[in-house]
């Protein structure tokens, strides 16, 4: 195992693993806990207000989403926090690991951008957008990094994957092979 708690080959490298424990990953946890904050003040604040004016359709629509928006961005800040306090040293693998199982990216809420969108207000869909695509980056990284695919025990890796994955996060597009 290496220094990561993966079971790579030590010549393999993982851009991804790379970044994750990289200066680079300062400014995505920045970005992602400023999105955080940013959320929680429109929600508290001007979006309290414009939901006052939406119609009864887009009340729910809104009020659901609201519910998603929060529930996507404090498990992805969980994600956050919990690979800053890795990085620093300021826990063991095991803490590591243990605390980590309690973040469940992959079962984050979908929201599905559609035309009944455009009842809501814009300030609202951008945070919900920009949290998709903080979420696309944070998945992308946490499966390069921490998934291990098993075969009879061992890992399978396909290094082409693993870095166009890797490009397809740092670009912050969504990528999907058959």
């Amino acid at each position: 195992m290496n220094n990561n708690g993966n079971s790579k080959s030590d010549n393999t490298i993982s851009l991804a693993e790379k970044f994750a424990f990289s200066d680079k990953f300062h400014k995505l946890f920045r970005d992602g806990m400023s999105l955080v904050e940013e959320s929680a003040t429109y929600l508290d604040g001007p979006g309290r207000e414009a939901a006052k004016t939406l119609s009864k359709a887009s009340i729910v629509l809104y009020g659901t989403e609201s519910m998603r928006l929060t529930t996507r961005l404090m498990q992805l800040a969980s994600w956050l926090l919990l690979q800053r306090a890795a990085n620093e040293g300021e826990m063991s693998k095991e803490q590591f690991h243990e605390e980590k199982k309690k973040v469940k990216l992959h079962t984050l809420p979908e929201s599905n951008l559609n035309e009944e969108w455009n009842a809501l207000p814009s300030e609202f869909s951008d945070l919900v957008r920009r949290s998709l695509t903080l979420q696309n980056r944070i998945t992308a990284i946490d499966a390069e990094v921490y998934e291990m695919k098993v075969s009879d025990g061992e890992e399978e890796t396909n290094p082409v994957r693993q870095q166009l994955d890797l490009l397809s996060t740092a670009l912050g597009v969504s990528r999907k092979l058959n």
